[in-house]
């Protein structure tokens, strides 16, 4: 981004209690550092002392999406844009040494150089769908366990216990244990029947949190992306992690490159020598986008008569499962 004369740029190296910011001028020379509390007086204090040296439009501030979240708040109420910067190479810091001022220098010269992007907006609908599907992700994973475990014990309950619940799905044999009221534990079928009864109950309370939550992220998701949800294989989990990712600035992906790049999904070169315009899976980017994208595919590689004529269409060009695989997540 284009700087004016007498602007300074701020970098900050974040963490729980404290911050540590740099200021450094265009020539990259450091004028200054400060260490502020995470408070909002801390967050004004490091604001006036940074204008106090020049003009602030910009910052670079680590882990916006954690320690640094509520400073990006701040600096982007008072119209400073904020950056997102990356943890420092690990290389450089074997080479020079580890320190708080140095992080932060190092986060206010990757602004000056052009190397950090956008921070992600953190102040509306998409920042609600996130902490709604954050907990549902859990409670998602913690029934998933309930319903194992209560598989597990069946495997080595007593005769009597197995035969009762064995040839049931997870919903009837839930619904059947948690009527089950052990009064005292005298035996392993007695413990038995306690312990799956525990976890039935457990998981009927998880089932309902569940729909609970869904009820509530529906109406954002139908807010925010209608379109997205009319899209084949696209539910509410796959839409919400696709959006989180997006953010709420979805302006800062420049390009549908730089989208497939951040989840994961655009191709990386491998050549060498010969062997010309090979590509290799990229293994980066935001995991929980790059999961969606591929239940998307999954999806519609079994419901979806497009897709499958063009899985076709490929094998018969000799490409590779894998090879196709990766075609039909980048086409998506």
């Amino acid at each position: 981004m284009p700087f004016i004369e007498g602007e300074v740029i701020v970098g900050v190296d974040t963490h729980t209690d404290t911050h540590t910011a740099v200021v450094i001028d265009l020539l990259g020379r450091q004028l200054g550092v400060l260490e502020i509390t995470t408070t909002s007086a801390g967050y004004q204090q490091l604001l006036c002392w940074a204008r106090s040296h020049g003009i602030v439009n910009c910052a670079g501030v680590e882990g916006t999406g954690a320690y640094g979240a509520g400073l990006a708040r701040f600096l982007a109420e008072h119209a400073v844009t904020v950056f997102e910067i990356d943890r420092p190479n690990r290389q450089h810091r074997r080479r020079h040494g580890k320190s708080d001022p140095a992080d932060a220098h190092a986060a206010a010269k990757a602004v000056l150089a052009g190397d950090a992007g956008f921070a992600k907006s953190t102040t509306g609908t998409v920042e609600a769908i996130r902490c709604l599907h954050l907990v549902r992700r859990s409670a998602v994973k913690a029934k998933t366990q309930a319903g194992n475990q209560i598989k597990d014990l069946i495997v080595t309950a007593p005769e009597p216990v197995r035969d009762e619940l064995r040839r049931l799905k997870t919903p009837a044999r839930v619904r059947t244990a948690a009527r089950w009221q052990i009064t005292q534990i005298d035996d392993p079928a007695t413990a038995s029947r306690h312990a799956i009864a525990t976890l039935a109950r457990r998981w009927l309370q998880l089932h309902a949190e569940v729909r609970e939550l869904e009820k509530k992220i529906w109406p954002l998701l139908r807010q925010l992306a209608p379109t997205l949800l009319a899209e084949p294989g696209v539910a509410l989990d796959v839409a919400a992690k696709l959006i989180i990712a997006a953010g709420e600035n979805p302006h800062r992906l420049h390009s549908d490159g730089a989208f497939a790049a951040l989840c994961g999904t655009s191709p990386v070169e491998a050549t060498s020598g010969k062997r010309q315009n090979r590509h290799r899976l990229n293994r980066g980017g935001n995991r929980q986008a790059n999961n969606a994208l591929h239940t998307v595919v999954l999806h519609r590689s079994r419901h979806h008569a497009e897709t499958r004529a063009y899985i076709e269409r490929r094998r018969q060009e000799k490409l590779t499962d894998p090879e196709i695989w990766r075609c039909l997540i980048g086409r998506v």
